[in-house]
């Protein structure tokens, strides 16, 4: 089996990278951790097993690049306004569902990245135990208690 194109990688998963990044870091920092995702992976592709879950594989690495936005946050002062948040592109919420991305902030982060694991990546609670370092079951919990304090807190319409 042959590795494909890396620009086929970028155009197949980088959507779903970057729903990921936004859901555990909000609209702000995600479009930084899915450049620095891209970046690392470019790096290490020519090295990866061909029979490896590519999608799987890119999530770590935003893991890992939200993680390391995190730390880069906890250093830099607050800002004191906010900036307008751009127009979404398709499959990735619009800045209308503002109290969404409210909501999903006041989740605990292991809960939060199990719900983008789980819902926006599609990855299986085998592969979401493996990034937040825990069971399966542990897994399956923090998505369901996510998923549940979402469906009591957050007011936004649903399709």
């Amino acid at each position: 089996m042959r590795l494909k194109p890396f620009e086929q990688i970028v155009t197949e998963h980088g959507p779903t990278v970057l729903r990921v990044c936004r859901a555990v870091l909000g609209h702000h920092d995600a479009e930084d951790a899915w450049s620095e995702t891209f970046l690392a992976a470019l790096r290490a592709y020519p090295e990866l097993d061909p029979a490896a879950n590519v999608e799987a594989w890119l999530v770590t690495i935003a893991k890992r690049k939200a993680i390391d936005q995190h730390r880069s946050a906890a250093r830099r002062p607050l800002p004191v306004d906010d900036l307008p948040e751009r127009p979404g592109h398709d499959g990735i919420p619009e800045p209308a569902d503002g109290e969404l991305w409210e909501a999903l902030k006041l989740l605990p982060l292991k809960q939060r990245e199990a719900l983008a694991y789980r819902h926006l990546a599609g990855l299986p609670y085998a592969s979401i135990a493996g990034l937040l370092g825990n069971s399966e079951a542990a897994a399956r919990r923090a998505a369901a208690d996510g998923l549940k304090t979402l469906r009591k807190s957050y007011q936004g319409d649903t399709p």
